[in-house]
């Protein structure tokens, strides 16, 4: 099996700084058009179940900015929609490219898809965990407050893949993660498990509570995410009624630090989880955040094709 990007703690605390600075130094090359050929002769393979804007854009303009051919590949136009296994697809898929992008419903999916592949698979979204999303949020953080280490990150609302893949990347940079979720929308335990496992390395904590106030005294940094994944939509009215104090507001943003950040993974569906006026408000950093998905895409490229 090659190496592959599943979750956040397949990779190391130095893994994923070092790709911190890989961001940062493509990052400056791009916004100046220089010529990259990173991945000159390359072909990447997006294969995706489910539809997507950002994770599939940051990573087709990331292949072309690098040098690269993006090939994408909608599994409702290949034969697994037909029953295909998913091993006999990783294989030969294997043998055309060198890195496949995956965003699936299943976990097991991107597992699978690594286990027979022989190359690079990078998950662009399973129900279990975001892992390129959490890398290009911790990058953004990075950019805009100096460090990571000592921080606090107050996630507010579901306790989904992007809460879980920043629980690990928090734990692993170092930065205090403190999850407000309603009962029964927790953080899966075992996310949590490896979470207080890689704390003790890095000096940090991971909390989880109930009361979004509590969870965002003092943080410099609100995240939030959408109350209703994609798949979801039939659980639209009593997912609301459960979330609705789990929102990013003015209210809520004045018990954060005074110089707080405010993140959203977006799309944002403004008046629930997030106001208008906080999502465009000073303290947004997230239109900086969704730039830096195609940064951080190209940099996790190079770094699993180096």
């Amino acid at each position: 099996m090659a190496r592959s990007l599943l979750k956040l703690n397949d990779l190391s605390r130095e893994d994923l700084f070092e790709i911190f600075e890989k961001a940062k130094q493509l990052k400056a090359r791009i916004k100046k058009r220089e010529s990259i050929t990173v991945l000159n002769n390359k072909v990447v393979g997006i294969l995706f179940e489910k539809p997507s804007t950002r994770t599939r854009a940051s990573f087709e303009a990331a292949t072309l900015r690098l040098g690269g051919k993006a090939l994408y590949l909608s599994s409702g136009e290949l034969q697994l929609k037909r029953g295909e296994p998913v091993k006999d697809t990783a294989r030969i898929l294997g043998s055309y490219l060198d890195v496949l992008i995956a965003r699936v419903y299943e976990h097991q999916t991107v597992e699978e898809l690594a286990q027979y592949a022989g190359i690079p698979v990078i998950n662009g979204l399973s129900d279990f965990t975001h892992p390129t999303q959490a890398i290009c949020d911790l990058f953004t953080i990075l950019e805009v407050k100096g460090r990571l280490k000592g921080l606090t990150l107050a996630y507010i609302g579901d306790g989904n893949n992007v809460c879980q893949s920043l629980i690990l990347g928090c734990a692993l940079s170092g930065i205090n993660m403190v999850a407000a979720c309603p009962q029964g929308y927790h953080p899966d335990p075992e996310i949590i498990r490896v979470g207080e496992q890689l704390v003790m390395k890095t000096g940090s904590f991971i909390r989880v509570v109930e009361s979004p106030e509590e969870a965002a005294q003092g943080a410099d940094v609100l995240y939030t995410d959408v109350w209703v994944s994609m798949g979801e939509e039939e659980e639209k009215e009593e997912k609301r009624k459960i979330f609705q104090g789990y929102q990013i507001n003015a209210a809520l943003l004045k018990t954060a630090a005074k110089d707080a950040s405010v993140m959203h993974c977006l799309p944002a569906y403004r008046g629930l989880e997030i106001t208008e006026d906080v999502l465009e408000g000073p303290q947004s950093i997230v239109w900086q955040q969704g730039e830096n998905k195609m940064h951080g895409a190209a940099a996790i490229m190079e770094f699993f094709l180096s």
